[in-house]
């Protein structure tokens, strides 16, 4: 067992609180010891919402494992019944629980409730966060879809809108983007689930003339079930990027039976041309690293590579689920994909691509901020800033609007390089200075980082040269001359040089930096 400071997901249990919290009507019962009871955290605190989480906790304690903590569910169900009167209730066990073996779910049956009970088998041991909402969504759509109901008749297309949750990355500007471009199109959403979806609204799930899956994390699963049960089809493209939005405009028109048009022509978006004008054609072969839920990892490299110009060198997601997906899109980049829940693999992975922007997770911005590389939030998990007071969509073009700011806004525009190089010796933009705006503000010296790749090249007194490096960071081995040629260069590319060049001696065999081999170097990654 391997103990983690941070985690991509948590356990099973979470995801499910996830899809609750998002319902309306619905409670969820879990079977958990004191010290799993940190829903409220994660919804008030991080999401800001202005009501707590509808999750009761039976709140065993270590007196309680000699006694039986059956009845304590048992009694604990009924005082929530009683109390919060829900339309249906989840049952399930915290990942603590699950090992004294109690079986919430036979419990809650035997105790014949007056509302409908949804069991929940979630293995905390070998699943995560995500399956554990996919499959609480899946479960709650198969234990309450009416199985009666027949589309409806009409001429208008109707429509089901399935995965956001609560706690999702920025999944509430989503759907208000989303039911936009619907309502420009004249189809009907029948339903959003699970977010402010109720149990009465998903018994009538299947007079939905389609689906659409925003987030296939945790909308697929049920979308499959309801194929096969309903025989609606569904829509899988997700819409971030002005390209991927326009193929979805198009896909959805398809199976309504619409003109996709209106939508088209509705494309409120800048993205397309500013990625275009003066200034950002500075982003043109940016080197980005993109990690996150694979759903939002495979988007954001489309988008860069695509619709920004940016070269791809990194891909990857922490959830294993989705990794052939990842595996797909790092194929078209030429990367080599990177499936992990260990941020320090991810941490190393990045070291080595020496990227100019990152793309991520919560996580990936702290390390990012380590190693002084601009970052750019663009998946869970995220922290409370990533929940912001405005209107801030992903998806749409909006959504495409706000990306665009996003990811451009941390990085050092062409004007700003030039006025930096022009005010080198100012205090403030001295090399000691830093970047304020990626690290903190307080001057620091970093020595440079030398590439673990340095392994051939001999100096002029026979010992490796990979060696003298790591033992000297690398001085002694540039004349003063080539040092004052590299100041040239602007500090937030000057490590990455250093590295090149210092590489490509060792490469060469050189002993000494020099001019020329500065030159040399350059001439050669130019190539």
């Amino acid at each position: 067992m391997q103990l983690a400071v941070w985690t991509y997901e948590g356990p099973p249990h979470v995801g499910a609180m996830r899809v609750a919290t998002a319902m309306e009507g619905v409670h969820y019962l879990l079977h958990a010891p004191q010290g799993d009871t940190y829903a409220d955290l994660l919804f008030t605190m991080i999401e800001r919402r202005n009501k707590r989480p509808p999750v009761t906790y039976t709140t065993f304690q270590a007196r309680d494992l000699g006694k039986d903590t059956a009845q304590l569910f048992q009694d604990a169900a009924r005082d929530a019944l009683e109390r919060f009167r829900p339309q249906a209730m989840l049952v399930g066990a915290s990942c603590t629980a699950e090992l004294i073996q109690d079986d919430p779910a036979g419990l809650a049956e035997n105790m014949q409730l007056p509302c409908p009970v949804v069991p929940l088998e979630l293995p905390s041991y070998q699943r995560k966060e995500n399956w554990g909402a996919a499959e609480t969504f899946y479960q709650i759509v198969r234990h309450l879809a009416d199985s009666e109901v027949e589309p409806r008749q009409g001429d208008v297309a109707l429509v089901n809108i399935l995965g956001p949750t609560a706690l999702g990355f920025r999944h509430r500007d989503d759907v208000r983007e989303i039911r936009a471009l619907l309502d420009t199109l004249g189809i009907e959403v029948n339903l959003v689930a699970p977010l402010d979806a109720s149990p009465a609204d998903i018994a009538r799930i299947g007079a939905a003339d389609f689906n659409i899956v925003l987030y296939p994390e945790t909308g697929e699963e049920a979308a499959r079930w309801l194929e096969r049960t309903f025989g609606q089809p569904a829509i899988r493209t997700v819409p971030i990027g002005v390209g991927a939005t326009r193929q979805f405009i198009h896909e959805v028109a398809e199976l309504a039976g619409v003109d996709p048009q209106p939508a088209l022509d509705n494309d409120t978006s800048r993205m397309p041309w500013w990625s275009r004008s003066v200034d950002s054609t500075y982003l043109t072969g940016k080197r980005v690293f993109i990690f996150g839920d694979a759903t939002h990892a495979v988007a954001a490299a489309r988008v860069a590579s695509e619709e920004l110009g940016f070269e791809v060198c990194g891909l990857g997601c922490y959830n294993r689920e989705f990794a052939r997906e990842v595996r797909a899109a790092a194929t078209v980049y030429g990367v080599e994909p990177l499936i992990t829940d260990d941020h320090l693999a991810v941490e190393e992975a990045i070291a080595a691509a020496q990227p100019e922007l990152v793309l991520g997770t919560q996580m990936e911005r702290h390390i990012a901020k380590r190693l002084g590389l601009p970052c750019a939030v663009i998946s869970s998990p995220v922290h409370v800033q990533d929940f912001p007071a405005r209107h801030s969509p992903q998806m749409g073009f909006e959504g495409a609007n706000v990306i665009f700011d996003t990811w451009v806004h941390p990085l050092v525009m062409g004007l700003e390089e030039h006025l930096l190089t022009m005010f080198r010796e100012d205090f403030e933009f001295a090399d000691e200075a830093g970047a304020s705006h990626l690290h903190a503000h307080a001057p620091q010296h970093r020595a440079p980082v030398v590439s673990s790749e340095v392994e051939t090249g001999e100096d002029a007194s026979g010992q490796g040269l990979s060696t003298t490096l790591e033992t000297n960071g690398g001085a002694g081995l540039w004349t003063d001359e080539a040092e004052r040629e590299l100041k040239k260069i602007p500090f937030f590319v000057r490590g990455k040089a250093r590295r090149n060049t210092e590489l490509f001696a060792a490469n060469e065999g050189r002993a000494r930096i020099d001019l020329d081999t500065l030159y040399d170097a350059k001439a050669h990654y130019a190539r």
